[in-house]
């Protein structure tokens, strides 16, 4: 399990829009890094909306915001189209990246067990060490609390 102060594992992955996006590669920046479920369901919009909402504050913060689920690009495209979003969504198909994160987990619903993507949101610092971590994320009010902390180192 991954702690504050550890090196963030690296990544590169395909990215909305066709691209890919390399963790490493947004030093000496800051990023958050988070984890979320599943494009275009309540929650994960919400929380998506949220972090594009404040995207300018953010970046004052010389912060880059980076969402991963293991939806398709496709569908990240789609979910950006509808919602006006303006977060970077990287597609974590095979779920490695969600694995060397932690957040990979085995998940109950109505008595039955699945794996799936436990919410979750690291921030970076620009050594690429993380400096926070949040885990089992309640969307409302996280954005806020994720800038704060990103606003004070």
């Amino acid at each position: 399990m991954l702690e504050i102060g550890d090196t963030a594992p690296d990544f590169t992955l395909p990215r909305d829009g066709g691209e890919t996006m390399t963790l490493s590669a947004q030093r000496p920046g800051k990023v958050v890094l988070y984890f979320y479920p599943k494009d275009d369901t309540p929650g994960c919009t919400k929380e998506a909306i949220a972090f594009t909402d404040h995207l300018q504050a953010f970046a004052d913060a010389n912060t880059t915001i980076i969402g991963v689920s293991k939806d398709p690009v496709s569908k990240h495209d789609k979910f950006i189209a509808k919602h006006e979003l303006k977060v970077a969504l990287v597609s974590d198909e095979d779920s490695d990246v969600c694995e060397q994160y932690g957040v990979w987990v085995e998940k109950n619903m109505y008595g039955k067990k699945y794996m799936g993507i436990e919410r979750a949101t690291y921030l970076i610092d620009g050594d690429g060490k993380i400096a926070q971590i949040w885990r089992k994320v309640k969307v409302p009010g996280h954005a806020e609390k994720v800038l704060e902390a990103t606003q004070a180192i």
